[in-house]
């Protein structure tokens, strides 16, 4: 049993197919499919179903990955030790983060992150919750930013901020001048909502329920509700006039061109929020680079949040 063996099935089961797990390797499939074979014959188990379509983990598979995890983070740890010592400040982190926080968060933390950890460069990529989490707990990433609620089990978390939700109306919008809106009213009006898989998606649908009876579809003048892909392109679609949205208060931009055509207006009490967190594993050894980065996040300066 080697350690190239543990990542090639910690791999496998991250990517549920055998060629992308190679490519991730950077090894060809018949390379990868036969050491995998020779770790099961060794362990004298099955550890993955195999058919022409997809690739699934026995039960005793997803222990066997499980416990392989985490014996390639022990053996990151020491090659964590062996080349910068004690410091758990040292080193590359791994960040993830969903779509509707990574565009307006990242900017600012990677700038004040190369200030307060120069040693600590950050790798980052974007995703939906439910990835991210997969990703972290197979030890892909070190650390994510996401929104409560989410399965907490075998994980850490600091509570960062609390963000308000505003109503986004495009200019010449009857609302255009009201100081606040209460969010019954939402259902009164073509409302663009991002598509499903975006845990935002479903923020806003607890915020204003009636939303999940409303039509799917494009005839503007019913009340309907719309999808977009990304927060931007449903804020491209409220200045055209297309409908309302909500937004998380960190997308208002004041200094887009857009937004010129883009009134935001508050929620009347009380104001929906979401709280964001900075989650890793319990046993990924560098705690103190979590706490760090904690405040480093604290230090961005995000337009409206309450800091936690």
């Amino acid at each position: 049993m080697t350690l190239t063996e543990l990542r090639y099935i910690v791999a496998v089961a991250r990517e549920r197919h055998f060629g992308r797990a190679a490519d991730a390797c950077f090894v060809s499939q018949p390379t990868l499919s036969v050491a995998i074979r020779k770790l099961e014959e060794e362990l004298n188990t099955q550890i993955f179903e195999r058919t022409n379509t997809e690739v699934a983990m026995t039960s005793l598979g997803s222990l066997i990955v499980d416990q392989a995890q985490r014996v390639l983070e022990e053996a990151n740890s020491l090659k964590h030790l062996a080349k910068h010592g004690q410091d758990p400040l040292s080193g590359p982190l791994r960040l993830g983060a969903i779509y509707t926080i990574a565009p307006y968060l990242l900017p600012s933390l990677v700038r004040v992150a190369r200030e307060r950890l120069p040693h600590a460069p950050l790798f980052l990529e974007e995703n939906f919750t439910v990835r991210l989490l997969e990703v972290l707990r197979q030890g892909a990433l070190d650390c994510i930013v996401i929104a409560d609620p989410f399965a907490s089990t075998g994980l850490n978390q600091i509570e960062l901020y609390d963000e308000p939700f505003l109503v986004a109306v495009p200019k010449g919008h009857p609302w255009e001048n009201r100081t606040s809106i209460p969010h019954r009213e939402l259902k009164e009006q073509n409302t663009l909502l991002l598509g499903t898989g975006h845990c935002f998606r479903d923020h806003v649908l607890g915020v204003c329920p009636e939303l999940n009876h409303l039509g799917s579809g494009t005839t503007i003048g019913e009340q309907r509700s719309f999808e977009g892909s990304s927060l931007e392109t449903i804020r491209q679609m409220v200045a055209s006039g297309i409908g309302i949205s909500v937004l998380p208060r960190t997308s208002a931009f004041d200094n887009v061109s857009s937004d010129q055509l883009i009134r935001y207006i508050p929620f009347e009490d009380p104001i929906p929020t979401r709280r964001v967190c900075l989650v890793w594993r319990k046993n990924f050894p560098r705690a103190a680079a979590m706490n760090e980065l904690a405040e480093v996040i604290r230090q961005c300066a995000l337009p409206g949040v309450q800091y936690l």
